[in-house]
């Protein structure tokens, strides 16, 4: 086991400068205006652009320029670690803005991944165990609607009803939790129903599908043959092999998430990653781009290797 994670730490480090690479071309070699230019401000003299590509190591060959951005990330730069370079737009360290806004996006993704969990899971296994019931075809229609249902529409309709109308939600924005544990649940409560509804959908879908495959197996008979109690071989046997694939998706969602939910953020005013790296790509803050690049990249393939972990628990068949 310590091998196989060893060997997958590995992995990430390659994926992590694969990716980059690519990130860095992309916005620092490709682009059609200088980032140089970009940072210079309006009407730049030429003295200050090659003074700003200098300073920022832009005069050099690209792979000395990445190795020098591989170098500064890893062993830090004058900002302290991780070296993420100084934003074009707000001209401070990128490193001290990430610290600030990350926490927000944690809260969010890992706030909505509980909450859609203990939603999408209960709601499978029921319609599973009661297929073709009325419980079960309400719950599918409930699936249908809020996986149609676009995210940024559902955050307008909550903010207008339960904001606007009955005034029992304080809006929008965010509270730190060590200013106010009440100000900050009231926060994110709503922001955390809205994202969940649409994962939770498809958890349901998801869990119901796989159970009733799952308990049509061989050795569901042979349990149920045994004597145990129908509870037991639903929650024990059905339930635990059928969650292998849940395991998979809430790797790769909660991942995705913990590099932003741009529109959740963007619509309830969450001062996340996500709005700022979309209010960086139009702003030209190629530090930021990066700099949110390598976070999600890290989040992701952690996310797999901690899957992957979970994998010889939920399934005892998986062979490292």
């Amino acid at each position: 086991m310590w091998r196989y994670i060893v060997r997958r730490l590995l992995w990430v480090v390659v994926v992590l400068l694969v990716i980059t690479a690519f990130t860095y071309v992309i916005f620092f070699v490709m682009p059609p205006t200088d980032p140089a230019v970009q940072f210079a401000g309006r009407t730049p003299t030429p003295e200050l652009i090659a003074e700003v590509r200098r300073q920022f190591g832009l005069d050099k060959p690209v792979w000395q320029q990445y190795g020098l951005f591989l170098k500064n990330t890893f062993t830090g730069d004058q900002y302290g670690w991780p070296g993420l370079g100084f934003s074009f737009v707000t001209r401070s360290p990128v490193r001290d803005l990430l610290l600030e806004r990350l926490p927000v996006t944690i809260q969010l993704a890992v706030g909505a991944a509980l909450v859609w969990l203990c939603i999408g899971i209960p709601v499978g296994i029921v319609s599973a165990i009661k297929r073709r019931s009325l419980i079960d075809r309400a719950s599918m229609l409930f699936a249908l609607f809020f996986v149609s249902a676009p995210v940024f529409w559902l955050g307008l309709v909550a903010l207008w009803l339960f904001w606007y109308k009955l005034q029992v939600s304080p809006g929008t924005g965010y509270v730190p939790i060590s200013q106010s544990f009440g100000g900050w649940l009231s926060h994110m409560i709503m922001p955390w129903v809205v994202l969940a509804l649409l994962f939770a959908a498809q958890y349901a879908r998801m869990t119901r599908g796989n159970l009733i495959e799952t308990m049509g197996q061989d050795y569901i008979r042979t349990a149920r043959v045994k004597g145990l109690p129908e509870w037991k071989v639903i929650l024990k046997h059905g339930a635990r092999a059928s969650l292998t694939p849940v395991v998979t998706l809430i790797g790769l969602d909660l991942g995705a998430l913990l590099g932003g939910a741009v529109i959740t953020e963007t619509v309830f005013n969450l001062q996340g990653i996500g709005q700022w790296a979309a209010a960086s790509v139009f702003q030209g803050d190629v530090p930021v781009v990066l700099a949110v690049t390598v976070v999600v990249t890290l989040a992701v393939t952690l996310m797999n290797l901690i899957v992957d972990i979970v994998y010889a628990y939920l399934d005892p068949k998986v062979n490292y």
